[in-house]
């Protein structure tokens, strides 16, 4: 019926034709109906194709044989988009087509099966979709076929394989699904095969060791599974082979005699058993040998020692043991050698020292002893050693002086010793400094940063001795300054020309005189600590200039004079520690303008006054300690007033001279855990402390307080009796109607001890009247709960039949105690979420979802629950159980131990390490979960509320998706107006969610571009730092636009890895497809689809580049 078709619409077309341009040839009528498919032609073409010539042998990307037939069609790069028409079989005589690297789209006309000349067809680096048809098989003289890096899927068709001449299969980068066909091993010329990125599963076939002309294998990130077939051993023209990223498993049986030709062996990230196969030394031109991650064990082989050719060598975060083969000193081609995070033990062989083309040495986080080899600091191309974490000893050698191209040097956690080289940094560009953890001795090195290059010096918790040498105050590439806890001495520098230093740990060191206020230049740090230390004088107010500053720790100094009120200008401070000095006058009421404060400690000072009510107005304050100061007057009320400190968990008050009563507002402090007032002049009842039921420890000792402890403190007086001491009138309810032992309370006298004799008479009248009216109240009692229990059975079973009753269901009830708030781990817009423990491996989350309007027989909203328990993929979380009632729904999911990816980037403390790998994980697991739910899903999924705190890691940091579906369960439960809807979360919604309450896929695009951007800078969507009015998207635009640097965008943390431009390369490439998927335009904006491809081809440039 196609064929019919387009025969038709080729009569058409040269009827047409004949009468306007007659002397066009046939070929050249069929390239100009090609043409009305496009929505963009290149003016190339539009100026090139005249439909006035005779042939078109002559347009451009056109090429002709000798009877002017068109037989060659070459039309890449030239950003045409559109469709490729039918009428494209026409050009009988075709024998190459190259359309790449253009905006194709929709599928690949089947009809190019019928050019049967057609040797070359490449369409690689279009949108080209659907799958590819059965009849390119028929194509039997075709040689090289390219399709890389489309939208194609579906199985790969068995036809493909079929073509006796096929050397070049190129369909990496789309979603292919299914197995590789084991007809591969037919093809007897095939010499390259590139399928990686996609998404294959099942085996890989042992015919393909029959491919007997095969160079090249890539079949890398995909699903696949089962061994490593040792026919790939019969390859013995195989030069690279690339299987990382798999499901693999079993032994390694490659490196046979046959494996000479073998370049590339590539096996990373998969989950192999076993060790590293000693045959693969006969791979005599190995030159790249990866086998990261791939859960090898045993011994490194010594026959690698006989691969003189290796240049890299990568075998880390294995369980490797054993000793570092000194055979690997005959790698002499070898640059870069990385077998760090294994349990590798013994020293470091000297034979190493013989590898004189290396560049970076990596043996970090293992068992290794001894010295470094003398022939290692030798290696004049050395440019990394990483060696940290290990148990090496010894001194650095003076030859490291001579080292000109080092760059890090990172040997924290070992124990050398001895003094550092002076001249070090004299004749190299080092990057980064890290010797932290050792017992290094003498002076720092004065030259570091004599390059000028320097971004990292991180000497603490060592023994350095002597001042900080002067030229650290003019490094100004330095980013991170770290020197604490040593012996250092003198003042600190002038720092004159440091502007992009962001961390500074001075700490623990016997640093004397005063800061100096050249710190007030450093307008990008984040960080100062000089805690610890002897500094003298009054605290600078240039330091009210430090905009970006989050942490500023000056305590245990000799500082003296006023707080200045300039302070108040670091409106990012999230951290604030003056204790143990000598500060004195009154607390700043402009300290209320550090919104973001979290902790306040101005304890152990001199402070006078009164206590400014502004502190209260800090909604975010966790931590005040204001004890050990001169503070008079009362608590203010305005404690516990409105909602600003409700985030309050420990208040000093101690040591001081404050009077009157506790307020009665400082009940609201709901979170208050820690309590000390003790030391002052307070009086009156403890009856407002015994309301704050978080309290785990209190202090009211040495006050004048009076009247009975509230029940609510009486754990407290057991496990801390002195807490309570010192207040003469205070006493305890302790006899046995209260069901308490006075016994063990000497330290507080009893209530009732005076009044024990008193009105004794009263007393046995009141026991008489008291035991009849017990007596009734009992007897009506017992009828009201008989009648209460018969009554409870019948209406609060858990659910009913129809609503799903279950023994799991008990069980969950009875771990959660009836779902009790103390097994509550978080609170969201959707419900509450339990932690449910039903033994060693059964541990559960609980979703409580509360519904509006909800009847009990409404089976659409089960059949919603059920579709969404029906969605499996890796990167989305399942739904293991649920259960509906009329005013709640739960769903029972699997507990993830990592918790929310917005935990781990914006609330573990210390915060999680999160290397850019891992970052990328992130983003293309969700990625292909939300196209998933998009694309897959029948009827699609909208998810309505993508946000980091609804994508959940588990323990190897892999993303699952949350909640989807349940945005849309909520809105059918509401028989309200459309504006109680669920709207999403305020930050991840885009723009044209202000004007309508319809959620689309692009509305969904829009969120995940919000937690791109948070993966890449670390930033809260909302963060304090951006200034009002502003969100992450308007926040990395302009910075991009005034700088068109990513350093100062990402995360801090990210620029370490920068060392491999590679990395920064990628980086770069996710933040602008976060900014694409963030255009204000939802038409502008890639689908998930188009997303999760982009993130491939971006991750496939950086692996090629590698390779």
């Amino acid at each position: 019926m196609k064929i019919a078709l387009s025969c038709l619409l080729l009569i058409f077309l040269l009827s047409t034709s004949i009468l306007s341009v007659s002397a066009l040839s046939l070929d050249g009528t069929t390239l100009l109906s090609l043409v009305r498919h496009w929505k963009m032609v290149p003016p190339a073409i539009k100026f090139s194709w005249n439909a006035s010539d005779s042939t078109p042998c002559s347009w451009f990307g056109v090429r002709c044989n000798p009877n002017n037939f068109v037989d060659e069609l070459n039309l890449s790069n030239l950003g045409i988009s559109g469709q490729l028409g039918p009428e494209i079989a026409y050009l009988k005589h075709l024998t190459s087509i190259d359309l790449s690297n253009n905006s194709f789209l929709g599928s690949i006309p089947s009809e190019l099966g019928n050019c049967s000349l057609l040797e070359a067809l490449e369409l690689s680096l279009n949108s080209f979709s659907g799958e590819v048809p059965e009849s390119l098989g028929d194509l039997q003289n075709l040689e090289y076929l390219s399709l890389f890096s489309n939208f194609l899927g579906g199985e790969i068709p068995e036809s493909l394989f079929r073509s006796p001449f096929l050397d070049t299969i190129s369909l990496n980068n789309n979603g292919f699904s299914g197995s590789i066909p084991s007809i591969v091993g037919n093809m007897s010329k095939l010499a390259y095969l590139n399928l990686d990125y996609n998404q294959l599963s099942g085996t890989i076939p042992s015919s393909i060791g029959n491919c007997s002309a095969l160079q090249e294998l890539y079949l890398n990130d995909n699903l696949l599974e089962g061994v490593l077939p040792d026919s790939l051993n019969n390859l013995d023209q195989l030069v690279s082979l690339f299987v990382e990223n798999n499901n693999l498993e079993g032994r390694i049986l490659l490196g046979s005699g046959n494996c000479k030709e073998l370049h590339n062996l590539i096996l990373s990230n998969n989950m192999f058993s076993g060790g590293l196969p000693p045959g693969l030394g006969n791979c005599s031109s190995l030159t790249k040998l990866a086998a990261v991650n791939c859960n090898l064990s045993g011994h490194i082989p010594s026959s690698l020692g006989r691969l003189t050719k290796l240049k890299l060598l990568y075998l880390s975060e294995n369980q490797l043991s054993g000793a570092i083969p000194p055979e690997l000193g005959n790698c002499r081609a070898l640059s870069d050698l990385q077998l760090y995070g294994n349990q590798l033990e013994g020293g470091i062989p000297s034979e190493l020292g013989m590898l004189n083309a290396l560049q970076t040495l990596m043996l970090f986080t293992n068992r290794l002893g001894g010295e470094i080899p003398t022939g290692i600091w030798k290696i004049q191309s050395l440019q990394n050693l990483l060696v940290y974490d290990n148990n090496l000893v010894g001194e650095i050698p003076q030859e490291v002086i001579e080292l000109k191209h080092l760059r890090n040097i990172s040997l924290f956690d070992n124990q050398f010793t001895g003094i550092i080289p002076q001249g070090l940094g004299i004749n190299s560009s080092l990057t980064q400094v890290d010797f932290t953890r050792n017992k290094f001795t003498g002076p720092i090195p004065p030259n570091l940063c004599f390059r000028k290059q320097l971004r990292k010096l991180i000497l603490g918790q060592n023994n350095f001795q002597g001042s900080i040498p002067s030229d650290v105050g003019n490094c100004f590439t330095l980013t991170r300054l770290i020197l604490k806890q040593n012996n250092l001495t003198g003042t600190l520098p002038e720092f004159v020309e440091t502007p992009n230093l962001l961390f500074m740990d001075l700490s623990s060191n016997s640093f004397r005189g005063a800061i100096p206020s050249s710190l007030g230049n450093l307008r990008n740090i984040t960080s100062v600590d000089l805690s610890l230390n002897k500094l003298t004088g009054h605290i600078p107010s240039e330091l009210g200039s430090l905009v970006d500053l989050e942490a500023l720790n000056l305590s245990h100094n000799a500082l003296e004079g006023s707080l200045p009120s300039e302070l108040s200008g670091c409106y990012k401070l999230l951290k604030l520690d003056m204790s143990h000095n000598m500060l004195n006058g009154t607390i700043p009421s402009s300290l209320r303008s550090l919104k973001e404060l979290t902790i306040l400690d101005l304890s152990e000072n001199r402070f006078g006054g009164a206590i400014p009510t502004s502190i209260f107005q800090l909604g975010k304050l966790s931590f005040l300690q204001l004890g050990s100061n001169q503070l008079g007057g009362s608590i203010p009320p305005d404690i516990g007033l409105g909602i600003e400190a409700q985030s309050l968990r420990l208040l000093n008050l101690s040591s001081n001279r404050l009077t009157g009563h506790v307020p009665q507002e400082l009940r609201n402090l709901k979170m208050l855990e820690h309590l000390h007032i003790c030391c002052n002049n307070l009086s009156g009842s403890l009856e407002a402390i015994g309301e704050l039921h978080s309290l785990t420890e209190v202090n009211v000792s040495y006050n004048a307080f009076s009247g009975p402890v509230p029940p609510a403190l009486m754990k407290l007086v057991i496990s801390s009796p002195l807490s309570f001491i010192g207040n003469p009138d205070l006493c305890i309810n302790c006899h046995p109607q209260a069901g308490v032992s006075c016994q063990g309370y000497s330290t507080i006298k009893s209530c009732h001890l005076q009044s024990r004799k008193r009105g004794l008479k009263h007393v046995y009248i009141a026991i008489i009247v008291c035991g009849s009216f017990l007596f009734a109240v009992s007897l009506v009692l017992v009828i009201s709960c008989t009648f209460l229990r018969h009554k409870g059975q019948q209406q609060n079973l858990l659910v009913s039949a129809e609503e799903g009753a279950s023994s799991l269901l008990n069980q969950v009830m009875e771990a959660t105690e009836n779902l009790n708030d103390r097994y509550v781990i978080g609170r969201g817009a959707h419900g509450t979420v339990y932690k449910v423990t039903l033994g060693p491996t059964k541990v559960y989350a609980l979703k409580k979802l509360a519904f509006v309007g909800f009847k009990g027989g409404n089976t659409s909203m089960i059949r919603e629950i059920q579709t969404i328990g029906e969605v499996r993929h890796r990167n989305l979380i399942r739904l293991e159980d649920f259960w509906l009632r009329k005013e709640y729904g739960l769903l029972l999911y699997n507990y993830m131990n990592n918790g929310s990816l917005h935990d781990v980037l914006h609330e573990t403390r210390p915060p999680l390490l999160l290397e850019w790998n891992m970052r990328y994980k992130i983003a293309l697991g969700t990625a292909q979960g939300l196209s998933y739910l998009h694309f897959d899903c029948d009827p699609a999924i909208i998810h309505r509320d993508i946000k980091p705190m609804n994508i959940l890691l588990d323990s190897e940091l892999e993303p699952h998706i949350s909640d989807f579906g349940v945005a849309k369960l909520l809105d059918e439960s509401v028989t309200s107006t459309p504006s109680s809807m669920v709207q999403g979360t305020i930050g991840y919604m885009a723009p044209e969610r202000a004007f309508s309450t319809k959620c689309s896929k692009e509305c969904d695009v829009y969120a995940y571009g919000i937690v791109l951007l948070e993966l890449v800078t670390r930033k809260k969507v909302l963060d304090p730092s951006f200034g009002g009015g502003v969100d992450i998207v308007g926040w990395v635009r302009s910075a991009w636009i005034e700088t068109e640097d990513i350093e100062t965008i990402v995360d801090p943390s990210l620029v370490d890895e920068f060392v491999d431009s590679t990395i920064k390369e990628q980086v770069k490439d996710v933040l602008f497809i976060a900014l694409r998927c963030t255009e204000r335009e939802p038409s502008a904006r890639p689908s998930m689809r188009d997303v999760v491809k982009q993130l491939m081809v971006a991750d496939s440039r950086i692996r090629s580049k590698h390779a």
